[in-house]
């Protein structure tokens, strides 16, 4: 029954990275239904995080191949699968919902779409969401990086762009989906970075447009001054960085209502104050996208280093230094992972989920 269908489909989201819960509302559903198909939720549930070429998902199926070729293709236009193009060979995978299939929705997103979306992302999304590490890492601004440091390449924007051999950028769907919503901020729109498969993809289906370095790291500049948080995915080599705002940003929004922040997002930094320093101008509390910074009794900036996510934005606009940027203990770092996949693993196994399709897990 179609019903069911969706039904089986929510809870296949639901394994993948900080998954798809029901919501009170049954929105949801809604949302399924929207993108897909009956027949596209059916494939989706014999599809895996792992990539295949069509021959191989028909032969597993017992299907005509050039007709799940087909399918498969039409499944990653409407970005409900990722897909990889080398040569003439084409491989397809299931999109986890965040980050993933909400994303791939630039070309297509209606304010229709963005209203069913900020309904699940202000219920049980964002209450889900809020309980767990989310998968992308908050790394420093490049100008709050102190001399007398080093930070690892993967912690170094600049540094990640520069290690990238082909770059593209997109907009920002969050802008895009709160500006439907006519809740736009005033933040910069084409800002998401991307590299290697992704930025294929992206670009594959005129969602992002390939650049230079030069223009990249020109982004970053503008980014850092309109004061835009970098975000990579959580890996040491990620396929692409966001550069989100609180207002907007569904990652930052969540995070927003834990008490504390810190400890759910991989950081390895955090703001100090000079309180001899600080002249109370009040720039850095407008700054802070987590709202980790208070005027003190003595009319100076006071850090809640529950809130500080390390993202040093504070730092760039204190005119008398009296903000500055740390490293973490040694023993208080998070080094990311290797490869995105196990970062995928990983949260899914701290929500006691299975990787595995349901549909092969129960052998249908």
């Amino acid at each position: 029954m179609p019903e069911n269908v969706f039904r089986r489909l929510q809870e296949q989201l639901d394994q993948y990275s900080v998954g798809f819960p029901v919501a009170e509302s049954g929105v949801e559903m809604k949302i399924l239904k929207r993108l897909f198909t009956e027949t596209e939720a059916e494939m989706y549930l014999n599809m895996s995080l792992m990539l295949e070429t069509p021959e191989s998902v028909a032969g597993r199926l017992k299907q005509d191949s050039a007709r799940v070729a087909l399918l498969l293709d039409e499944m990653a236009e409407k970005g409900l699968l990722f897909r990889v193009r080398k040569g003439n060979e084409a491989k397809y995978g299931a999109a986890p919902f965040v980050v993933g299939i909400y994303e791939f929705q630039l070309k297509t997103m209606d304010a229709q779409l963005a209203r069913l979306f900020e309904e699940y992302f202000e219920g049980a999304f964002s209450d889900q969401g809020s309980k767990q590490i989310v998968p992308m890492r908050t790394i420093p601004v490049n100008k709050s990086i102190g001399v007398s440091w080093k930070v690892a390449p993967y912690e170094d924007a600049r540094e990640i762009v520069k290690s990238k051999d082909r770059l593209a950028v997109a907009d920002c769907i969050c802008r895009v989906q709160q500006g439907l919503l006519e809740q736009y901020c005033d933040k910069p729109l084409e800002v998401c970075l991307l590299a290697g498969s992704h930025a294929e993809y992206y670009v594959g289906r005129g969602m992002g447009r390939w650049i230079k370095h030069e223009e990249a790291l020109e982004i970053l500049d503008k980014c850092e001054e309109a004061g835009l948080v970098p975000q990579p995915f959580n890996a040491v080599n990620p396929g692409g960085m966001c550069n989100c705002c609180g207002d907007c940003c569904g990652m930052l929004r969540t995070l927003k209502k834990h008490p504390r922040p810190a400890e759910m997002v991989v950081a390895n930094h955090f703001a100090r104050v000079d309180e001899d320093l600080c002249v109370g101008c009040e720039v850095c509390l407008d700054r802070c996208q987590m709202d980790a910074i208070a005027m003190g009794d003595e009319g100076t900036a006071q850090v809640n280093l529950d809130r500080c996510i390390g993202c040093g934005l504070c730092v760039t606009t204190c005119d008398t230094e009296a903000m500055t940027l740390e490293p973490k203990s040694p023993e208080d770092r998070r080094e990311p992972p290797a490869k995105a996949q196990l970062t995928l693993m990983e949260l899914a196994q701290k929500r006691g989920k299975s990787l595995v399709p349901l549909a092969i897990m129960k052998g249908s």
